[in-house]
Formats: C-alpha cells, sequence, structure tokens
C-alpha cells in the first residue's frame, strides 16, 4: 500500500528547512504608545537611531480617529471644526457694508455704459 501524500504540502517554495525559526534580522526600534482622549492607547515603532524630534507628538488614533499624544494623562483635545462658511461669508469678513455698497454702485455703472444706458 503506496502512501499519495505530498512532502512538502503547505510550505513556500525555497521556504528552506522545515520548522526553521531565523527568518531574517530585525532591525532595532522603538516602541512609542499614544493615547487619545477615550484611554485608547496605539503603539508605534520607529528606527531605534531616529532623532527624538523626528518622532511625532500627535497622531490619528485608528480606533476612534481623535487625535492622540504620547503623554496618558493628558491626551490631546478635540480641535473644533468650524462650521461651513458660503462665499458670502467670507466676503462680508473682508468687506465692510460701506465697501460693499461701492462695489456693487461701480459694477451696476459698468454694466449701464455697456448696454449703453448710463
Amino acid at each position: 500500500m503506496a502512501t499519495g501524500g505530498n512532502a512538502i504540502r503547505g510550505t513556500r517554495v525555497g521556504a528552506g528547512p522545515m520548522g526553521e525559526q531565523d527568518h531574517g534580522h530585525h532591525a532595532d526600534r522603538l516602541a512609542v504608545s499614544y493615547w487619545d482622549a477615550l484611554g485608547n492607547e496605539t503603539v508605534r515603532y520607529f528606527a531605534a537611531g531616529i532623532a527624538e524630534d523626528e518622532i511625532p507628538e500627535t497622531i490619528d488614533s485608528p480606533h476612534s480617529g481623535l487625535p492622540a499624544g504620547r503623554d496618558k494623562e493628558n491626551p490631546p483635545a478635540v480641535a473644533k471644526t468650524e462650521p461651513y462658511k458660503t462665499h458670502l461669508a467670507y466676503v462680508k469678513e473682508r468687506r465692510s457694508d460701506d465697501e460693499a455698497v461701492q462695489l456693487l454702485d461701480d459694477a451696476l455703472r459698468q454694466l449701464r455704459e455697456r448696454r449703453g444706458q448710463g
């Protein structure tokens, strides 16, 4: 009775000897924890030789979408979102009522001149 099994079933081609534990050299790395306002912890890994000023102070938490900081006791506050403004709202911020009246009068005068009504 012959066995019809395949000795390499479930292994990758070129994987090396069965049971090999060493899958290459792991570079030294630094684990940095971040916490959001809900207390969720997120760990990010950076190269061990990275300068401290290159490690970000805040990230966006993948758990909640809130900003997360490195200080567990004082996580960053949620940034206040400004409501949507229309184009007219932005114009009103830049112009006074007197300037608006003057601009409108100038535009109407130019329009009337082009139409021959001025």
